[in-house]
């Protein structure tokens, strides 16, 4: 769950992270790595050199915890403003990973004055830390640390060397006036960077093809009088725009790759969105019948973003891609009026964008399917309680199956009319398992979701009539509690049974709104924070890392939602409407065969199987208290 097992790439850019977080924080200015024969790696940086010195409570030298114990590195007191406060990392679990890992790991400090070595054996430690004098001098501090990676735990034990290069190159672009080496022993080549010329001079040696107009860079970072953010938090970006061949995207946090993109995308996407939509209305450059749209902007965009944030919140511990809601509005807030203020000084670029921008809509709604909002299936009335969408694009479309009227309520304020339709569900449908086709319009809410969607119901996916289908997406939106969650199966239930095509296909999802949310008061440098958790587990490793932030537990305010109906229109929004920030999972079959699944399902949902439901829960049972 800590890394990735493809190759052992990634536990080797933790110890390159690590390195480049004494870089970011002011003192090291060269890291060196060499890929030696043995496909071992060595990573030297000219940093302070981690401490050796025995930590106060743990009575072991600190060196020794940072490559053994989980959250053991100093990287934890975001609030304080210290050095660390935008380092990267595995939230202190990634050079142990690495070392857990690695058959073998030699690590040597530089430090004080004294040269001082341990070695670790498959995680443990083999050779205690022993220090000497320094044959360097006083002033030249930094680490060394080599890693065996274990074959055993990779798909491939052979780092790729081209993935390597284009990591240690884009550090190098990242911190200006750093110098990174490459030494492939292997190969028998040495690589050398130093950029001055910054993200501009990166992507523009990555592109293929030259920019159709010069390419937009500048940055934008919060200070000690900015509201809603604190100091430091922001962002640096280059963007250029080209009419035909490969794309190059890299985005950053914290110096991190985030290959899968994640919420600081998303704002750059809209602040050049809201940018250039005003650009347009200025100029009045807009074409009738032409709808502009983020993805119209973005489609033709090669960047390379670098964020920067206190707390960045991540999907996973690989930290592929970025999943903190604020960072959306932290970087669209920097690059909306910045992007805004480089068109009208560029007017006649501006508008050769525009152009391209509005060329881009003009093709997508030329291949994007159509159909009749009017019509539903065979039916020519579509339910009174749905609140229909504008769009005629059903790549876009989406309905919301909302748990109540309270919450349809507030889901038809809080989204997007222009694609986003909400259809309430007043109480717990139908179980439809053991119910056939003829009889299933005897429930209206059941008539009322197929008429919606345009599909009459079906007993085999290959007998499915999509060609009136009118949304892209379906999404089940109940409370994030048991009650919900029965009326998220027995939804579910019902497209299984009798809507296999859509589930083939892959048109239904489940939205995860939050459970609780949880108030953090404002402290030193950090302005109020508002975290939202989506069950108790998340809630409670929540409260342990407020808890390393130092903040009393007691100062927090817990609320947690009754019901999606007691979630105000712009929380619902945030949480489970808005494509940038929801969590919304795909249903899918799943890796076992329809059989195996159909089995299960008649065992949960089957009036006779109450007996084989008891049998199946006494023995399962205590994995769901298990994992609370």
């Amino acid at each position: 769950m800590y890394t990735l097992t493809c190759d052992p790439l990634h536990i080797i850019q933790e110890v390159v992270d690590n390195s480049s977080d004494e870089v970011l924080a002011g003192f090291g200015s060269k890291i060196e790595v060499w890929l030696h024969p043995d496909n071992s790696v060595t990573v030297e940086d000219n940093g302070r050199g981690i401490p050796v010195g025995m930590h106060p409570t743990e009575k072991q030298p600190v060196v020794q915890l940072v490559f053994t114990s989980l959250h053991a590195g100093g990287k934890f007191d975001k609030a304080s403003g210290g050095a660390y406060a935008f380092s990267g990392g595995l939230h202190g679990v990634g050079v142990s990973v690495t070392n857990a890992l690695s058959t073998h790991m030699e690590v040597v400090v530089w430090r004080d004055g004294l040269e001082s070595r341990i070695t670790f054996k498959d995680g443990f430690v083999d050779e205690p830390l022993a220090s000497r004098k320094s044959p360097r001098r006083k002033s030249e501090t930094g680490t060394r640390v080599t890693a065996w990676p274990d074959p055993k735990y990779f798909d491939s034990p052979v780092i790729p060397v081209s993935q390597l290069v284009r990591l240690l190159r884009s550090k190098a672009v990242l911190m200006p006036g750093c110098e990174v080496i490459f030494h492939n022993e292997i190969a028998g080549t040495d690589q050398r960077w130093l950029y001055e010329g910054g993200l501009g001079e990166y992507l523009a040696s990555e592109m293929a093809f030259p920019p159709a107009v010069p390419a937009f860079e500048a940055e934008g970072f919060a200070g000690p009088d900015t509201e809603a953010f604190s100091e430091g938090e922001g962002a640096s970006w280059v963007v250029a725009w080209t009419e035909e061949g490969p794309l190059v995207r890299e985005s950053y946090v914290n110096l991190i790759p985030t290959p899968s993109g994640g919420t600081h995308e998303y704002g750059l996407k809209d602040g050049l969105f809201q940018a250039m939509k005003n650009f347009i209305d200025a100029h009045q450059l807009a074409v009738k019948g032409v709808k502009l749209l983020a993805e119209d902007v973005f489609s033709r965009a090669s960047y390379v973003l670098s964020c920067k944030m206190l707390d960045p919140q991540f999907q996973g511990q690989t930290k592929d891609k970025l999943t903190s809601r604020d960072a959306l509005k932290l970087v669209s807030a920097f690059v909306t009026p910045q992007f805004e203020f480089w068109l009208n000084d560029h007017v006649e670029e501006g508008k050769k964008l525009a152009e391209l921008v509005i060329h881009q809509a003009q093709k997508r709604q030329q291949s994007a399917p159509k159909i009749d909002r009017k019509k539903g299936s065979s039916v020519a009335v579509l339910p009174g309680k749905l609140t229909d969408c504008e769009s005629s694009d059903i790549t876009r479309n989406e309905l919301y199956l909302v748990e109540g009227d309270s919450a349809g309520g507030s889901a038809k304020v809080g989204r997007d009319k222009e694609f986003q339709a909400v259809l309430p569900l007043r109480g717990k449908i139908l179980n439809t398992w053991e119910v056939s086709p003829t009889r299933l319009f005897s429930s209206q809410v059941i008539h009322d979701i197929a008429t919606a969607i345009g599909v009459n119901p079906h007993k085999k996916a290959s007998d499915a009539d999509l060609s009136h289908l009118r949304y892209g997406k379906i999404c089940i939106l109940a409370d994030a509690d048991v009650d919900g969650s029965h009326i998220q199966v027995l939804l579910l239930t019902l497209f299984f049974r009798h809507f296999p095509g859509l589930v083939e296909a892959g048109h239904v999802y489940v939205a995860m709104p939050p459970l609780f949310r949880v108030d953090v008061p404002a402290r030193g440098r950090r302005p109020m924070r508002r975290i939202y958790c989506l069950d108790d587990r998340e809630l409670a490793r929540t409260q342990q890392k407020l808890a390393k932030e130092k903040i009393n537990p007691e100062d927090l305010t817990i609320a947690r939602f009754k019901g999606l109906g007691e979630m105000s229109a712009a929380e619902l929004g945030e949480t489970a409407l808005n494509p940038d920030t929801r969590c919304l999972l795909p249903i899918s079959w799943g890796e076992v065969d329809k059989a195996q699944t159909e089995s299960v399902m008649t065992m949960l949902m089957g009036h006779k199987e109450s007996g084989a439901r008891r049998t199946w829960l006494e023995r399962y049972g205590d994995r769901a208290r298990a994992d609370i």
